[in-house]
């Protein structure tokens, strides 16, 4: 009766935990695993047209921008890529001002002349890939402790990273999957010389803005392009004239061929983080920072949103960063209702339970995983004390408070002048991050929120974990935070250019423990210490890698699917709509009648520029429109994608580029810990509506030319 009952058990257990056809983020170099069920979806390349160290394939088209943060793809033979317009905002936005406002109207590079250099962003490209597990975990066992185990697996971490970059340009990576069940090499090579080449106008990149952030139906043309250059023998270099378009092994052809409901769609790039396989007792604490996040970020766009609308200045000064702070803000209230809605704590306490009886059943199974969840519940106890004011912290004071930040980041120059002169080179460092801070910096806003954001903390988190700054605004002003955080902006040398010109001129570590500002940054370090002493990481880590690996063994025929880490990976799925709630059905695709409909002239968000409604009014759409006449914006596929994926290439069976992706749907915020089958979807702007824009709203001949389209 028992064995009847497990199978039974494993078949509930299975559907939960291994991934489905559309649910996964594969590496590429395993691809072949499921090319199979890709290839009765409709997929016509092989896995070595994906991935392949010896000749050109798909995977050197693909591009991390700035090591993951966002992905990009080329998409000509002189190194032009693709990619969101969020993605390229921060650079898009350092270009603007008041009197050249490219964010507002938008910027073309006629000619590679034209493009923009953009100091600090990278591209890095995917040399290949290498499964070093047994080299890492050699000669670890049961009996060795997590900390042993950690410096063993750093150790040798080292020595395959020596190994692979040593008279080279390559930097690599040892990155640890399941918990610390597999290790892999990634060696890359990155190109530090990136221009800017192209974005369309905001209210075509980022039309609906924060309204429509995670929301179908779009009608955002979510794209900007830039250039990879390099040493004129084509290895990396820093920005110089002297260097020349870097000419990638592969680009991808874009395809002018459209799709339709049910047509194969893959998705490469480098998504960030996902973690489906954490317990339910992590997911209750997720849910709690979440609620942090959310209620903190507001709070601070609110006040940032009051100055912006009224100043064009500060408008542009604040655009990115509003709009960083504002993605995670709507995520985070996004993903809570998501994993209350679907019930996630109770499929995940079923998935516990049914682990903890497959184990019970077995001697040998209880010996090497009966500690599992006791170490992921006694892990997540300890942090759920911990993460909560860390979440405060971070919030508040470090993302909250920019006057606060910028001294945090003198801590380590302190140490420089502890030791004694501070040599030339880090002054100059120094002096030109505080420059670009200030460039973007607006001292009235700053005041306004950093009072806000101590007054937050101090009302909402135990005075035990208080700053000693905190504890200084107590006695010595009374619970005055005005009065302090007054007179902290009126002594400072990080809100004042001037003040920080003449430290610089004579820096001492008199005068830097003497300024306020670096103090509160100081103790904030130290309660961050304090709070991060005893997290419970040690059990939780173990205590997963345990339960990942039992999970494994239960279904050892199965292909289970790693949690995203910042490295290339490939989603397969289909074109297609769904149906969010009863009665309520979506299209798979918007066209241009419906940025029509939204438009709303007394909202920034939905305006809609005057070339465009021209268009529009004409129907000039040329080859990019359907056969009906009708001019595609945007469209969704099941694909498995996350943060890191925005920009990601969406290509067709054949592999020519038909979409970017750019975001996921608010039905599915809680996708990163649990896949829905029914209901995740990537959102992406059609490739037609990015050569819409080049081609009749910027006449950017020169753009369309490079590229190879594919009827």
């Amino acid at each position: 009766m028992k064995n009847k009952f497990l199978i039974l058990v494993s078949a509930v257990v299975l559907a939960s935990v291994v991934a489905r056809a559309d649910e996964g983020m594969w590496l590429p170099c395993l691809i072949e695993k499921n090319l199979a069920t890709m290839t009765e979806e409709g997929f016509k390349l092989t896995a070595e047209d994906i991935y392949n160290i010896n000749q050109a394939c798909v995977k050197d088209a693909i591009v991390a921008l700035d090591g993951g943060m966002c992905t990009a793809s080329f998409v000509s033979a002189e190194g032009l890529m693709m990619t969101n317009h969020h993605c390229g905002y921060d650079e898009i936005q350092s270009h603007s001002t008041v009197d050249n406002d490219l964010l507002t109207n938008g910027f073309v590079a006629r000619s590679k002349s034209e493009e923009l250099a953009n100091p600090g962003k990278t591209a890095w490209l995917l040399v290949r890939v290498e499964d070093v597990t047994d080299n890492v975990l050699a000669d670890i066992t049961d009996k060795t402790s997590e900390s042993e185990r950690d410096s063993i697996i750093d150790a040798r971490s080292d020595e395959l990273i020596k190994a692979a970059t040593d008279s080279t340009s390559y930097t690599a990576k040892v990155k640890g999957m399941m918990y610390g069940n597999f290790y892999y090499l990634f060696v890359y090579q990155i190109f530090k010389d990136v221009r800017l080449v192209a974005a369309p106008p905001e209210s075509v990149g980022k039309y609906g803005a924060d309204t429509d952030n995670w929301m179908w139906p779009r009608h955002t043309g979510d794209f900007s392009m830039f250039r990879v250059y390099c040493a004129p023998d084509g290895s990396p270099a820093e920005y110089s004239e002297e260097n020349v378009p870097y000419k990638p092994k592969h680009f991808l052809p874009v395809s002018l061929g459209g799709y339709k409901e049910g047509d194969f769609a893959f998705v490469m790039g480098y998504p960030g983080s996902t973690d489906r396989y954490i317990s339910s007792w992590e997911v209750k604490l997720t849910m709690v920072t979440n609620a942090i996040r959310a209620k903190v970020r507001g709070e601070k766009q609110n006040i940032w949103t009051e100055y912006m609308q009224d100043n064009d200045k500060i408008r542009i000064q604040y655009s990115a960063k509003f709009a960083g702070s504002s993605n995670y803000w709507k995520y985070s209230i996004g993903q809570n209702r998501g994993l209350k809605r679907l019930h996630i704590v109770e499929k995940k306490e079923k998935i516990e339970k049914d682990f903890a009886d497959w184990v019970e059943a077995d001697a040998a199974r209880k010996e090497k995983y009966g500690q599992a969840l006791e170490l992921i519940q006694k892990g997540i106890e300890k942090n759920s004390e911990s993460s909560p004011v860390y979440g405060y912290l971070i919030e508040t004071q470090y993302s909250g408070s920019e006057i606060l930040k910028q001294a945090f980041s003198h801590l380590k120059f302190a140490s420089s002048l502890t030791a004694g002169e501070v040599p030339d080179d880090v002054l100059e460092t120094r002096k030109q991050a505080f420059a670009d801070f200030m460039k973007d910096y607006n001292r009235d806003v700053d005041k306004q929120v950093t009072k806000a954001m101590f007054k937050r903390y101090m009302a909402d988190v135990d005075q035990k974990n208080y700053p000693s700054f905190m504890l200084d605004i107590q006695k010595k002003y009374k619970g005055n935070v005005d009065k302090y955080v007054d007179d902290m902006f009126s002594k400072s040398i990080f809100c004042d250019d001037a003040k920080y010109q003449a430290f610089m001129r004579n820096p001492t570590m008199k005068a830097l423990v003497k300024d306020p500002a670096f103090d509160a940054a100081n103790s904030f370090y130290q309660m961050i210490m304090i709070v991060d002493e005893d997290n419970g990481d040690e059990e939780l880590s173990k205590g997963m890698r345990l339960f990942t690996a039992g999970l494994m063994e239960m279904y050892p025929d199965s292909v289970f699917n790693y949690d995203a880490n910042s490295t290339m990976r490939l989603t397969y799925g289909t074109v297609g709509g769904y149906k969010p709630a009863d009665a309520t059905t979506y299209d798979y695709r918007t066209t241009m009648e419906g940025i029509m409909e939204k438009e709303n002239p007394d909202e920034r968000e939905f305006n809609v520029p005057e070339k465009l409604k021209t268009i529009y009014a004409n129907k000039d759409y040329g080859r990019y429109a359907n056969a009906d006449g009708s001019m595609n914006v945007c469209f969704t596929t099941n694909n498995d994608i996350t943060g890191g994926n925005s920009g990601s290439p969406v290509m067709n069976a054949k592999g020519e580029l038909i979409g970017l992706a750019f975001d996921g749907n608010w039905e599915s915020m809680s996708g990163d810990i649990a896949f829905e089958k029914e209901l995740q979807k990537c959102i992406s702007v059609d490739i037609r509506y990015v050569l819409l824009i080049l081609d009749k709203y910027f006449g950017a001949q020169n753009l369309l030319d490079e590229m190879v389209l594919a009827e």
